[in-house]
């Protein structure tokens, strides 16, 4: 197969375009690299298989039906990605998830290109009335700005898949982690141990609970369903568990080898729109054959083994503009 891969220079679209080569299969990887790297391509681009088109998804929408003329399926991961500084720059959520989403699928329509795999996330649940929350379970008011985005390309998704002969696969993801992480609180405790390592702030109470799952098993995801023959399916990825913030504070610290004190901003969130409890149902993937190889702590300890021996990688600013 030809896949079209979107954000291919990022954390999981570097992951699965290596994953999908050694496979056999020919990528097209898309990305502006405004917040990817060409880093994480180094391998990618000696492969005979694979072909980069850098791009901006927003700005060039219209060159995408001629990029994806001749593909498969488009795996369409590119996003703006960190929840927290979504009111830093209110209108890029919308530009950089739900407009690009629409540009991604009219792109597709105008190809001829019959299959989709979309990265959502289990912030379209907001704060859950159910835990753990399953694909079902009655939406909530919206928390962020970035649930949101997300939450109305999943319904552009879905229209299209009813309106054209396009087959979806959305996939709403706790935390991701693993090599090539980019951002999150992995990141951010490194960088600030790294600036003094006698101390670490922890937003909030440290008692938010999450969930996270490794890139490797969400890779698996996204490949085991690129020949499904469903119209249009919802299936929350994760693992049937969930940590405290301070416990993965602890795992990370002991991985750098630091004590540092622990200091507290206080409150039950780190931030607005900072769900305190995040934990996805996932007997629906579950029953596909998809089982997760990683445990949380394995995964946060294999991340932080990752940023220590690429220091480069603290070393990034995020843009926020």
């Amino acid at each position: 197969m030809k896949i079209a891969v979107t954000g291919a220079g990022g954390f999981i679209g570097s992951n699965l375009t290596d994953a999908l080569l050694a496979a056999g299969h020919r990528v097209l990887g898309l990305d502006d690299f405004s917040t990817g790297s060409m880093r994480f391509l180094e391998h990618a681009v000696q492969q005979p298989g694979f072909e980069l088109a850098e791009i901006d998804l927003y700005r060039q929408a219209d060159e995408l039906p001629v990029r994806f003329a001749g593909c498969d399926a488009v795996v369409h991961l590119a996003a703006n990605a960190d929840v927290r500084f979504g009111w830093s720059a209110p209108r890029r959520d919308l530009e950089q998830n739900t407009i690009v989403t629409h540009a991604v699928l009219e792109g597709m329509r105008r190809a001829g290109v019959g299959r989709i795999v979309f990265s959502s996330t289990g912030s379209v649940y907001g704060e859950a009335p159910e835990i753990p929350t399953p694909e079902g379970c009655a939406f909530p008011l919206q928390t962020s700005l970035y649930g949101a985005s997300k939450l109305a390309a999943e319904g552009l998704v879905q229209a299209y898949a009813e309106g054209t002969d396009l087959k979806a696969t959305i996939f709403r993801f706790v935390s991701i982690m693993g090599p090539r992480y980019t951002h999150g609180h992995v990141v951010d405790f490194l960088r600030k141990l790294r600036a003094d390592p006698t101390r670490l702030e922890v937003l909030g109470d440290g008692r938010q609970r999450k969930s996270y799952l490794h890139v490797s098993d969400c890779v698996a995801a996204l490949m085991s369903v690129l020949d499904a023959d469903h119209r249009c399916e919802v299936f929350n990825l994760g693992v049937d568990d969930y940590c405290s913030v301070v416990e993965s504070a602890g795992w990370i610290c002991a991985r750098a080898g630091l004590e540092p004190r622990i200091e507290y901003t206080g409150g039950d969130r780190g931030w607005v729109g900072d769900n305190p409890f995040i934990y996805l149902a996932t007997g629906k993937i579950r029953t596909t054959g998809w089982e997760p190889r990683y445990s949380i702590r394995a995964a946060v300890e294999d991340t932080v083994d990752y940023l220590l021996d690429n220091p480069w990688v603290l070393g990034r600013e995020e843009i926020r503009t």
